[in-house]
């Protein structure tokens, strides 16, 4: 199965916890340029169309600093607090049927995952078409065993807190959770539009990453775990 892509980079200006966060400065790039990059790397070896879309005029200067990205001027009322990502990339998606491209399937790149590499892309992709996939979905293993948390009563008693059958075990004993890394997203466009959602869709597989790649920007403690990831990443000090 060999499938023509849609990616979406979606890079709203609107940010409350860290703003501006998508062309803040990551080991000397915008940080919504790590994720197109990677998507323009991946377009040596597939068939892949890769749109930018955003209401912040500094996130589409830098989208169109490389020829083969399409930028789109989104819609305000899909900037708000209310608006979906589904609804953004369903209005990416038919600006650009309406462009006159057809799409197998659709790749949903956030920029907040800016360690996530072109092989990562092309990778989860190979993934999608060996196994005829609806849905392939990025993940990463979890930190701590969620076997280890619970909920607190009131009064912060923790009498209760440790299910038996846990107790007493090492980390190494306990299975392997994995939790969403937010990195890479893609479903086949017919599903995804009868469904509206990438999530618990038949036929569907995780593609698994490192912990290392899998920061997810959405503070100044991200950003600086990010930066120092990436420079080891490419031998920097």
């Amino acid at each position: 199965m060999s499938c023509k892509y849609l990616a979406i980079i979606p890079a709203r200006a609107g940010s409350k916890r860290l703003p501006n966060k998508n062309v803040l400065s990551l080991a000397k790039k915008p940080m919504v340029e790590w994720s197109i990059a990677a998507a323009v790397a991946a377009q040596q070896s597939l068939d892949i169309d890769v749109v930018v879309t955003s209401d912040d005029e500094r996130v589409l200067e830098i989208a169109r600093r490389f020829p083969k990205v399409f930028t789109i001027v989104r819609n305000p009322a899909l900037c708000t607090d209310e608006a979906s990502s589904m609804d953004v990339v369903f209005d990416a998606l038919t600006q650009r049927e309406q462009a006159g491209r057809v799409y197998d399937a659709l790749i949903l790149l956030q920029p907040t995952s800016p360690l996530r590499t072109s092989t990562d892309i092309t990778q989860s992709i190979a993934l999608f078409e060996s196994k005829n996939a609806q849905a392939v979905i990025s993940v990463c293993q979890c930190e701590h065993s969620p076997l280890w948390t619970n909920t607190l009563p009131a009064d912060g008693a923790m009498s209760d807190f440790m299910p038996q059958q846990v107790m007493g075990k090492r980390s190494q004993d306990l299975p392997a959770y994995y939790r969403l890394n937010g990195a890479i997203y893609i479903a086949n466009c017919q599903t995804l539009r009868e469904t509206n959602t990438f999530f618990n869709l038949p036929n569907s597989f995780a593609y698994k990453m490192p912990a290392e790649y899998s920061v997810d920007v959405d503070s100044a403690i991200d950003l600086a775990l990010a930066e120092v990831l990436i420079n080891q990443r490419e031998g920097k000090n």
